[in-house]
């Protein structure tokens, strides 16, 4: 990356993932990058979203490490709950399973930046940014389905505009982006890929993520862009 301080530190959140394990090796071979930090709920210190003592935890032992970090990514969500795939219909809706998808893709992440922002240079340029979904785009929506996942995901995409919104005053140069990856050859999208009209490598979503993140300043901070760089309605 070139637009962040050289070198630059980074964190990616869910770095065991099909997409968080392909950021970490890209920013382990740039050689911008002075430092990659992953984390997930293996590593040391673990992070669990559903665990806020654990997210609080790894924020302080990030700040040990450096006092700030310019590109923190959140590479975490879950689209299969337990075997339950997203729901056809309405009357598929299970309270226990939507809760738990709002838990993991929404609540999370929202503790992700409760803690992790204060982390982002105040100075310079850093970038906040979260794996989103398409099909977490309310004016987007025109074939209903999967209520579980596309709510969660829309309020994950109302928690990235209201950080941006928040960090404008405390850190001008922050950049928060919610990011729309494609449909990629991972474990979260196995299922589904066959309706998919492209289905993206790991390492080439994540490589044009990265691109994205780099031409993107504060002017667009609290928006949503997809691998090709196109913005997205919310």
């Amino acid at each position: 990356m070139e637009s962040l301080q050289i070198p630059y530190r980074a964190v990616v959140i869910g770095a065991t993932g099909g997409l968080g394990a392909a950021f970490v090796e890209h920013l382990e071979n740039d050689p911008n990058c002075e430092r990659v930090v992953g984390l997930g709920r293996h590593s040391e210190p673990p992070v669990d979203l559903l665990d806020e003592a654990s997210i609080e935890h790894a924020a302080g032992w990030l700040r040990e490490q450096a006092p700030e970090w310019d590109l923190i990514l959140d590479a975490t969500g879950i689209l299969t709950l337990n075997g339950h795939g997203p729901e056809k219909r309405l009357r598929d809706l299970d309270p226990a399973i939507m809760a738990r998808s709002f838990a993991i893709n929404a609540i999370g992440p929202a503790l992700l930046f409760k803690h992790l922002a204060p982390l982002v240079p105040r100075q310079r340029k850093g970038i906040l940014a979260t794996l989103s979904a398409r099909v977490g785009s309310i004016e987007d929506n025109q074939l209903g389905g999967w209520v579980s996942y596309r709510a969660s995901k829309a309020a994950l995409n109302q928690i990235v505009r209201t950080t941006a919104l928040e960090l404008r005053f405390s850190h001008r140069q922050a950049t928060v982006i919610a990011l729309q990856p494609g449909t990629c050859a991972t474990r979260l999208s196995e299922p589904y890929r066959a309706r998919a009209p492209e289905v993206l490598a790991p390492e080439y979503a994540t490589g044009e993520l990265l691109k994205v993140l780099d031409r993107l300043d504060a002017s667009n901070s609290g928006e949503f862009y997809d691998f090709e760089g196109q913005q997205l309605p919310f």
